[in-house]
Formats: C-alpha cells, sequence, structure tokens
C-alpha cells in the first residue's frame, strides 16, 4: 500500500473536496488513462486493489502508472468511546480526488485490453470515472 514516509503534522482536519481538478488533468506517460468523473476520498487500500486488478488483467505486461497519492492522514476512535477526550489515533491515509483528475495511465497494451484493465480498476475506487485514450495530432480524446 502506498503511505508517505513522513509528515509534517500527523493528524489533519477533513477540509473540503469541491470544485474539479486544475492539475493533472491530461494524460502524460501513457497511451490510455482513467480519469475521474466525481469528488471523493480514495484509501490506499482502494488504490492499490486497482493496481493489482489492472496488473493481474494485463498478465504483468505493460507500464502502469499511478497518477494519485494518498497524503491526506484520517483518524478513527475505537468503537463505543464516549465523545470528547481528543481526537482518535490515525487509521489509514487517503487521496483527494477531484471531477477531471487522471487516477491511472497505462501503455505498452492494446485498447481493448487497456479498456478491461481500466473497467476492472474502476470497479475497486469509489468515483465514477472514464476511460480516454491520448489524443494524436487533431483528435477527441475521449471515448
Amino acid at each position: 500500500m502506498l503511505l508517505p514516509r513522513k509528515t509534517k503534522f500527523r493528524k489533519a482536519m477533513k477540509g473540503r473536496n469541491d470544485g474539479v481538478a486544475t492539475r493533472g488533468t491530461e494524460i502524460n506517460f501513457g497511451k490510455y488513462g482513467l480519469k475521474s468523473l466525481s469528488n471523493e476520498r480514495i484509501t490506499s487500500r482502494q488504490i492499490e486493489a486497482a493496481r493489482r486488478a489492472m496488473t493481474r488483467y494485463i498478465k504483468r505486461g505493460g507500464k502502469i502508472w499511478i497518477r494519485i497519492f494518498p497524503h491526506t492522514p484520517v483518524t478513527r476512535k475505537p468503537a463505543e468511546v464516549r465523545m470528547g477526550s481528543g481526537k482518535g489515533a490515525l487509521d489509514h491515509y487517503v487521496a483527494k480526488v477531484q471531477a477531471g483528475k487522471i487516477l491511472f495511465e497505462l501503455d505498452g497494451v492494446d485498447e481493448a485490453t487497456a479498456k478491461e484493465a481500466m473497467r476492472l480498476a474502476a470497479m475497486k475506487l469509489p468515483v465514477k470515472t472514464k476511460f480516454l485514450v491520448k489524443a494524436q495530432a487533431g483528435e477527441n480524446n475521449e471515448k
């Protein structure tokens, strides 16, 4: 699973996750991409499950790029604990994903294989997604 090596602060506030992404919205590395259509927090476990689903389907051929990283710590208090007595212990890390962000990129396989691999990965994620193909000169890239 993906985890930050070191963070400036051990616990973070929840914050907002609205609006559309302004960075990481274009395919930069591979030929195919998986784009988020909604805002959500994606856990490191979900990212790893999606990566495994893609890797297994393409039988370790091709190359996968993970374009998101879970930086944000999430805390949780134990079950049946009364209110008060501070913030809970660190539980897991999440990546805050906004609409329009490229989540994964893939190259080295044909389009049908890439589309199915991305579909399997998308099933593991809590966001609605769209499969993209990198546009050649003068083409539309959404399929």
